[in-house]
């Protein structure tokens, strides 16, 4: 016993407490000795008991969230149930490492813990609130690792999709201008009048700069057919592809009759050659230019929303904060879900941690999609109330429960699987609000579900 009690006293949270007190908690504890290998208690178990490692090594391992969890543990170390704490069974295994020596208190005891020994008590209360932070902060890294994992893969795809295009449109230029420049070397070889090379030049330009709506479908195949019944009746029988090109782009069958009536028929068909694929490159061109603003686009939208290159603490434009996340959430935006905008033409800048306030409307729109399960309307509104800026957020579907309502902004209180939504979590919503010097609210019905966000303004949007 003297052993044990002097193993005790070197234990940081049992340091300076009365003797009678540290013999009456000895009294009431279990000795275990523990060989290296051997389990003190199991993921499962019933949470009946807090453990004092006296001497040795063990660790905690099991898995919380499906993420694996290790925590190495050494003399001194208290593990297990706390007073006042609310877990039911234990969530991690434990074992021994080394040779190790605990002590086990059972939790049966912890009232008359409280009354015999209110010194040990407030420290065991501050030690869970440690592992409270402790286990938060873990949370929190989990859920903004899970965030960020989420948003990389839907803009990835956003990204893939323009890059591939304009990879497209690059491979099948090489091909095309291939085409064009033995048009042009076989045109070269003609004796052709300056009155002939200016009509097909000035065809060519007329066809490239064309940039008016399309034909729909069925004109355009009537267009195409004409065309190839043209072009073959003049003997060209292998150029059904150039008379789709050229119906694309409105060819009348007219001036196709005008450039056989100018040209002989090889002349004629190296300069239908040269001018469908001119159309050709000029379209491609086209496709490059648009995924490769695309690409533009997004890259800007995320320095936006990270604002990076930008002091942390700004004046920031709630509308534009909003638009940037609407154009990082677009990958689950576009398939089903219509965006309804709101926007009051006021000047609304709210002093901010910018990047924290797009937390905020990436769960709050992920949120109503996943409510919506993808199809629906989402409402955007932004508007002044006084000196606050309000923003809402609504969506069209089933609302929420009476039963679930009041717990939405609880800590760990989801409704979603492992790996659904953001991870971001409405009380982390509810804490960048509140450190905001804001407030959230939500009303909730079938059909229509709605979180307003009042934030200040900032004094210069006074």
């Amino acid at each position: 016993m003297a052993d044990t009690l002097d193993l005790l006293r070197r234990v940081p949270t049992f340091e300076g407490l009365p003797d009678d007190q540290i013999n009456w908690f000895l009294s009431q504890s279990e000795e275990l000795h523990l060989k290296p290998g051997d389990f003190y208690t199991r993921q499962g178990d019933p949470a009946d008991r807090m453990s004092v490692v006296l001497e040795g090594q063990l660790e905690a391992r099991g898995e919380l969230g499906g993420e694996s969890i290790v925590i190495p543990m050494k003399a001194g170390d208290i593990t297990g149930k706390l007073p006042f704490s609310r877990m039911k069974l234990f969530p991690l295994s434990g074992r021994a490492i080394t040779e190790s020596f605990i002590l086990r208190f059972p939790a049966a005891l912890f009232p008359e813990l409280v009354q015999k020994m209110p010194e040990l008590t407030q420290r065991l209360v501050g030690l869970m609130s440690d592992r409270i932070r402790e286990t938060t902060r873990f949370e929190q890294q989990r859920d903004r690792l899970a965030s960020l994992g989420k948003l990389s893969a839907g803009l990835a795809h956003e990204l893939n999709n323009p890059a591939s295009a304009a990879k497209r449109a690059t491979s099948q230029l090489r091909a095309i201008l291939k085409r064009v420049r033995d048009a042009s070397l076989e045109l070269g070889r003609r004796d052709l009048t300056p009155t002939q090379k200016a009509e097909i030049e000035k065809l060519e330009a007329s066809l490239v700069q064309t940039d008016g709506p399309p034909l729909d479908a069925l004109a355009a195949s009537d267009l195409e057919d004409q065309l190839d019944s043209l072009l073959r009746s003049h003997g060209q029988n292998d150029l059904w592809q150039l008379a789709a090109d050229l119906a694309k782009k409105n060819f009348k069958p007219e001036s196709l009759e005008q450039i056989f009536a100018a040209l002989d028929a090889d002349t004629a068909r190296a300069a239908l050659v040269r001018i469908s694929s001119s159309v050709e490159i000029a379209d491609l061109l086209n496709q490059i230019e648009s995924s490769t603003a695309r690409i533009s686009d997004l890259v800007g939208a995320i320095k936006e929303y990270t604002f990076m290159d930008q002091a942390p603490l700004q004046n920031v434009d709630i509308v534009k904060t909003l638009e940037t996340t609407l154009t990082i959430l677009n990958h689950k935006l576009k398939h089903g879900v219509t965006v309804q905008r709101d926007y009051q033409k006021v000047p609304l800048l709210v002093n901010s941690f910018g990047s924290e306030l797009n937390q905020v409307w990436t769960n709050l729109i992920d949120n109503a999609i996943d409510a919506m399960s993808g199809k629906g309307e989402l409402r955007v509104r932004a508007y002044r109330d006084d000196n606050c800026a309000v923003v809402e957020i609504a969506d069209n579907g089933p609302g929420i429960s009476p039963e679930i309502e009041p717990r939405i902004f609880e800590p760990f209180f989801t409704t979603k699987g492992v790996g659904e939504g953001t991870g971001l979590g409405l009380d982390t919503v509810q804490r960048i609000v509140k450190k905001h010097r804001g407030n959230i609210q939500v009303q909730s019905e079938p059909g229509d579900t709605r979180f307003q966000v009042w934030l200040p303004l900032a004094e210069s949007a006074g």
